[in-house]
């Protein structure tokens, strides 16, 4: 079934107080007066008014995602003390999209319609908060930062653009949110396969969650004629059929499987598992594992793992740490997978000599740690790579299971969108482009691969062992 065709999901089945019999929520019950939710907001809105504490809701854009956040959470911090969080991915976003920002329809500032002055005692615009006649607590803030945020520990949290916010976020608010019986709200437009479509399909089949899948098809926001014009003005403004089909999908169908606008290899991936090239892969005894590594410090660390068979790339394995040192690194990725190795692909930054290592190069600290067959790339273009990696991706067959995030990573993997130039400039550097640059620093040196000619590309000693 495609998202075009695709009814929104609705789901309220989380754990909300005992009700007398028969007795219906009322819509009106927790919500300030002069806003009522429009229609297809109503089950989300009767959700959390009965008591829900879990609602995970993807939808279009225009939908009023952060309008009904933004009441939700007036109204209930009028009833309930504590402290309430909006976040966005970044507090730059958070400031111009819901602090400064204004209704077009009213003239209003959004936070002055869900929070009128009567309810307020104190605004503070450096810190972006709010302070009301209760003694609660409002504040706007980008989730890159949240542990930045000091204070009560918040009851009720609203995770805004999810998709494109760091998970950390979560994983660090939510036993906070289980020891006070907290809620949580995210609100998010698809931008490809990612952690935010990854928990949405989890959650989905968890009775404790409120999700709600919303196209703009299942919605009266535009009608038929104002979609086909989004379609076309989007193709227009991208300058290709097949960037703003991906858009249009994604951003008003809310379709996971769309690519991301720009994004490199997402319709290779496709067509690899259209052609029944993502499944099982197992690993062979009789052939050397080589790897392809992408090194961070306090960032991702990739590491691929393939066999080789004539033409054919076997993608038996992917390993992805943040903030780990070396020796934790070697010790999880390749003594926990005790292949016979043959290649270890790094990039030529490798060599570089660090002044927090003792003046040593994280090569040499690998090569201290048993790794040997040790192939240092030259330096490239990134658009080297990634020629390299667009003919490689044809030949390749990847272990679904196994390379199930590296995957998610490639789909991910897009050009940097310039808004001054309103055109693409170059790879984005997010948390895709690790795996990525691993996956086309192999492309671009391996064994049979087509940077052979490549003269600067060194092995610097030959396999030993296990750890080859």
């Amino acid at each position: 079934m495609t998202a075009a065709s695709e009814a929104p999901r609705k789901k309220a089945v989380g754990k909300p107080p005992r009700k007398t019999p028969g007795a219906k929520p009322n819509p009106g019950e927790l919500k300030l007066p002069g806003w009522e939710p429009r229609l297809y907001q109503l089950p989300l809105w009767e959700y959390l008014q009965a008591g829900g504490a879990r609602a995970d809701v993807v939808a279009h854009r225009r939908w009023g995602k952060d309008e009904v956040a933004l009441h939700w959470a007036a109204a209930a911090a009028s009833q309930k003390r504590g402290v309430y969080w909006h976040l966005l991915p970044e507090a730059a976003q958070a400031r111009k999209a819901i602090w400064d920002a204004v209704n077009p329809h009213t003239g209003k500032r959004r936070i002055e319609e869900a929070f009128p002055r009567s309810i307020r005692v104190r605004r503070s615009h450096a810190e972006m908060k709010l302070e009301l006649e209760n003694g609660s607590v409002w504040q706007v803030a980008g989730s890159d930062n949240y542990n930045s945020l000091v204070g009560s520990p918040p009851v009720g949290v609203v995770f805004s653009e999810w998709a494109l916010a760091k998970p950390d976020a979560w994983s660090y608010i939510r036993p906070i949110l289980a020891e006070n019986g907290g809620w949580a709200l995210f609100l998010w437009t698809p931008r490809g396969r990612g952690h935010a479509t990854r928990a949405f399909e989890v959650r989905a089949r968890d009775p404790q969650w409120f999700t709600l899948k919303s196209p703009a098809t299942a919605t009266d926001v535009f009608t038929p004629e104002q979609l086909a014009r989004e379609r076309s003005e989007l193709i227009a403004e991208l300058g290709s059929a097949e960037e703003g089909e991906a858009r249009f999908a994604s951003e008003y169908l809310v379709d996971f499987e769309a690519a991301t606008p720009g994004a490199y290899y997402a319709s290779l991936i496709g067509e690899a598992e259209r052609a029944g090239r993502i499944g099982r892969v197992p690993f062979d005894p009789a052939l050397r594992v080589d790897t392809a590594w992408d090194l961070g410090i306090d960032d991702y660390t990739a590491i691929w793992f393939f066999q080789q068979a004539g033409r054919e790339v076997r993608v038996i394995d992917y390993h992805e740490t943040r903030g780990e040192g070396l020796e934790a690194i070697v010790r999880e990725a390749l003594a926990g997978r005790p292949w016979t190795y043959g290649a270890h692909h790094l990039p030529h930054d490798v060599m570089v000599r660090e002044l927090g290592a003792a003046g040593r190069s994280r090569y040499e600290t690998l090569r201290g740690l048993g790794l040997s067959a040790i192939e240092v790339g030259a330096a490239m273009d990134p658009e080297e790579r990634i020629n390299a990696a667009r003919l490689m991706i044809p030949l390749c067959w990847f272990d679904a299971e196994r390379c199930g995030l590296g995957l998610e990573r490639l789909r991910a993997y897009r050009k940097r969108w310039s808004r001054a130039t309103r055109t693409y400039a170059g790879p984005l550097h997010d948390e895709a482009s690790h795996a990525a640059d691993a996956f086309g620093e192999f492309a671009a040196n391996r064994r049979g691969g087509a940077a052979l000619a490549r003269p600067a590309r060194r092995v610097l000693h030959e396999p030993l062992g296990w750890m080859g």
